[in-house]
């Protein structure tokens, strides 16, 4: 599925609000989104919220065989995955273009850095190391998914434990966590990413881009530091060109920035060990706000019943009396009734205009019915009467049969067709005198 494009509209909005130094969420300029960092039951497994951009990271480990090159050193391995659960626009199974320069930039930002000692995961030299490996998973995306993976992927490698280790000769034996504590990794400093977005060529500068911001901005700078003010790493993209001046403010606001994440890292981090340490409860279900309805448990606020009559008497005593009309059912007709004191119920009577419409229909309807009558009763008295077949005549000439109860149709019928017959000798006549004339 593709990305859905921004209108015209929503790119000029988003445009002229960055010239005012406004954001969609209030955000001022160099401003960092709120970030949460929870950790789940395992060591190395841990949930980073960057605003609504989230990544899961895990950590696992592994002993192999170590590289012929470096017989001494251990092995990293990062893998940053996209799925169609985080936005609709990433398609599964398949490395789309984004995702191979972020997997890139994070081996960069964590790996060559540095920042972890490889010497210390070799077990046996050119025989057993340990492969640390380093997945992360983003769950929702709303921008700025390289600065939320940094900080997820060196948040799980410093939470992370291994299990430890005895060599006995050519013997290597693995050790449970019951049995020994496990040891955690060698940690030399925490690099983490930091992103600015420029629009309209370098002339405004946004920290931290949303996924709004990101459609719009014309080029991108991630620049990776820790907590000393040592730049790891630095990585420009979108083909704008920058200046001297502009690069070295941007590494000036990274040092702020990083030194902010490094200690909420670290407090989080303390945390987590003081409440495993003792043994309260911890993991994924325990950072659950406990104001939603997803939660756990509630909180049970104290009441207070010492004077509980007192409020209920001054209650009563507010209170309107109680009316002295008691609701009764009411039965007018069968089928209805009426509860309580409203207007009487009328489906059972019948309006005076309605009881003289049916008086006069009905009267109109009898009459009517006579009068077929007697004019049935009449014409099967008749064909009764005469034993000769009845004819049907083609005639085009129409009868007209008016029922009325006064008086017989049979007579109306009669007179129609004597004024018929008077009519035609009329006719005769008046054929003879043209003749005469035609004659003459």
């Amino acid at each position: 599925m593709k990305e859905t494009p921004l209108s015209n509209c929503e790119r000029r909005f988003l445009l002229r609000a960055i010239e005012e130094r406004k954001r969609l969420d209030g955000r001022q300029t160099y401003d960092y989104r709120n970030i949460k960092i929870s950790f789940g039951t395992d060591y190395g497994c841990c949930i980073v919220e960057l605003g609504k951009t989230r990544v899961l990271g895990q950590v696992s480990c592994e002993l192999v065989s170590p590289k012929l090159n470096r017989a001494t050193e251990g092995i990293l391995f990062f893998n940053l995955e996209l799925s169609q659960m985080a936005a609709p626009a990433f398609e599964p199974g398949r490395q789309s273009d984004l995702l191979v320069k972020l997997n890139r930039l994070l081996e960069r930002c964590l790996r060559n850095s540095k920042c972890i000692d490889t010497e210390s995961l070799c077990v046996v030299a050119g025989e057993k190391v340990w492969q640390i490996r380093v997945d992360l998973h983003l769950l929702n995306h709303d921008g700025n998914i390289i600065d939320a993976a940094s900080i997820a992927a060196i948040v799980a490698l410093c939470h992370f434990r291994r299990p430890d280790v005895s060599v006995q000769g050519d013997e290597v034996t693995l050790y449970t966590p019951e049995e020994r504590d496990p040891v955690p990794l060698s940690i030399h400093h925490m690099p983490i990413c930091v992103s600015f977005a420029f629009f309209q060529q370098g002339t405004f500068l946004l920290v931290d881009p949303s996924e709004r911001e990101e459609r719009v901005m014309d080029g991108l700078l991630v620049i990776a530091v820790n907590k000393h003010r040592e730049i790891c790493t630095i990585q420009s993209s979108g083909g704008i060109m920058l200046l001297n001046e502009q690069v070295l403010r941007c590494s000036k606001i990274a040092g702020v920035k990083v030194a902010e994440i490094t200690e909420l890292i670290q407090k989080a981090l303390e945390n987590d060990q003081k409440v495993r340490k003792e043994g309260g409860k911890f993991g994924f279900a325990e950072s659950i706000a406990k104001q939603r309805i997803t939660a756990f448990k509630m909180e049970e606020a104290p009441v207070d019943t010492s004077d509980v009559e007192e409020k209920a008497e001054e209650i009563l005593a507010e209170a309107e009396p109680p009316p002295d009309v008691v609701s009764k059912p009411v039965l007018w007709t069968p089928g209805t009734a009426q509860i309580g004191e409203g207007v009487e119920n009328s489906w059972g009577d019948l309006e005076d205009s309605e009881k003289e419409d049916e008086d006069e229909g009905g009267s109109d309807e009898a009459i009517i019915f006579k009068g077929v009558r007697m004019d049935v009763g009449m014409e099967v008295s008749n064909t009764g009467s005469q034993e000769a077949p009845i004819v049907l005549s083609d005639s085009e000439e129409e009868e007209t049969i008016i029922l009325e109860p006064d008086k017989n149709p049979k007579k109306i019928r009669t007179q129609t067709i004597s004024a018929k017959q008077e009519k035609a000798p009329s006719k005769t006549a008046a054929k003879k005198r043209k003749k005469k004339r035609t004659a003459n």
